[in-house]
């Protein structure tokens, strides 16, 4: 059986590859073994050790903070950011519209706008009822039923019953109709008209 030692110059070009593989394996999952890995770590020290500087202390210019790998805490960075007031331009980012701008106070408009404007005063009354009663329908042995109108429309309605998907007929009386709107539980007396 041959395997491949015949041809002496293949052998010796398998055999380089392998063992620098093997390196570039060992190199590659094992970084600290490397003595190359040594100088960028005191790179990073030096540059913590560099005064650092704030860019609202210059002459309003920026100047970027040199950053570092360095775990330690700064507690001058910290009390320097604890110190910064935000001083926003007043714009409100949640809201899509623009307030108009505040007008210039004196003294006199002063006590004008500390007044609190008058509280509302309940509820809204209710819609009236736009129905009419013009009439009655009578049948011997039936119950008395009544007209009512609504514009173009005319219901045929007798107590208890609902006219137009929102009224209620309570009371039927030889005068006038009692009627009650069940959306906003408004009770009117519809009295009949004439003609």
């Amino acid at each position: 059986m041959q395997i491949g030692t015949e041809n002496r110059t293949k052998t010796i070009a398998a055999l380089s590859l392998t063992g620098l593989a093997a390196v570039l394996v060992v190199v590659r999952f094992f970084p600290g073994s490397s003595p190359a890995a040594a100088p960028p770590v005191a790179s990073t020290v030096a540059a913590t050790r560099q005064p650092a500087r704030r860019g609202a202390e210059t002459s309003g210019k920026t100047t970027p903070v040199p950053r570092s790998l360095d775990p330690t805490l700064r507690y001058d960075w910290l009390k320097a950011s604890e110190d910064t007031k935000y001083e926003g331009t007043g714009r409100n980012i949640f809201r899509a519209e623009i307030e108009p701008p505040k007008p210039v106070s004196n003294g006199t408009t002063d006590h004008a706008q500390n007044t609190p404007p008058p509280a509302p005063q309940g509820p809204p009354p209710p819609p009236p009822i736009t129905l009419k009663f013009f009439g009655f329908a009578n049948k011997p042995g039936e119950p008395k039923r009544v007209f009512l109108s609504q514009g173009e429309d005319v219901f045929i309605a007798a107590e208890g019953d609902i006219v137009d998907r929102r009224y209620k007929v309570l009371r039927i009386s030889p005068m006038a109709v009692e009627v009650e709107d069940v959306l906003n539980n408004n009770r009117q007396s519809i009295p009949l008209t004439q003609g």
